[in-house]
């Protein structure tokens, strides 16, 4: 915009200085997790768990820009394709969801509190809680099998772990990138011989300037005659 500017006429020093400070005043991680509309993501969903069983599928999410359906205001709506979606909000906090909303749903659901994706300063060692639910988790016995039925809400306290990380994905190599640790406990009845137990949920998230979140791996481990664990990875194949 300021090259642009220049070639159209010359520019004075306290309006060249605005746009520059214009330009730098975007919000902490909002390159690393853009909004803007028109953005598509498409990943590789893969599911494995403890019994050797497996599954693959694609996800697509997409941002359709900004919107006042929220009492609260105008936020940033990103949706996919499995029908749910999320609006958004970036400030000098950070990035945050603050509603969601499914396809069964009349009107959006506002978060109690504004759940972050990423946190201001974006550096090693600033943490923030969310809530997570379990995806692999599952009773091998009852119905419904999974967990998240039951305990839809899980504690995860998320740490920024490292910065400047280089990612390979199907979608190409990504430098730059800020890699996120998630950690949780779960306390489920493994079985008559382990009792009660703290089942350990991991995930590791990379975000990437300019592309947004590349490449998450989570582990939920069971070890368990009464439970089924297992890992899940997400790799972004293509995006524009």
């Amino acid at each position: 915009m300021v090259r642009a500017a220049l070639l159209v006429r010359p520019l004075g020093l306290p309006v060249l200085l605005g746009l520059l400070l214009a330009a730098c005043s975007e919000p902490p991680g909002a390159s690393l997790f853009p909004l803007d509309q028109g953005r598509t993501w498409t990943y590789r969903l893969t599911s494995e768990w403890e019994n050797n069983t497996s599954e693959r599928e694609a996800v697509v999410l997409r941002n359709e820009g900004r919107d006042s359906a929220l009492d609260s205001g105008r936020a940033w709506r990103r949706r996919s394709d499995s029908g749910i979606d999320y609006w958004l909000r970036a400030d000098d906090t950070g990035v945050y969801r603050v509603a969601s909303k499914s396809d069964l749903e009349e009107a959006p659901r506002p978060d109690p509190q504004p759940r972050y994706v990423l946190k201001a300063p974006i550096a090693v060692g600033t943490n923030w809680s969310a809530s997570t639910t379990t995806y692999l988790l599952r009773r091998r016995n009852d119905f419904p099998p999974e967990i998240r039925h039951s305990h839809p809400s899980v504690p995860m306290v998320y740490t920024i772990v490292a910065l400047n990380q280089q990612v390979e994905t199907p979608a190409g190599r990504f430098d730059g990138c800020v890699k996120v640790q998630g950690e949780a406990k779960l306390k489920l009845f493994s079985d008559p011989v382990q009792g009660w137990r703290d089942m350990p949920l991991t995930t590791l998230e990379w975000y990437c300037p300019g592309v947004g979140l590349v490449r998450v791996e989570r582990s939920e481990p069971a070890n368990s005659t009464f439970l089924l664990g297992g890992v899940m990875k997400m790799e972004l194949m293509s995006w524009e």
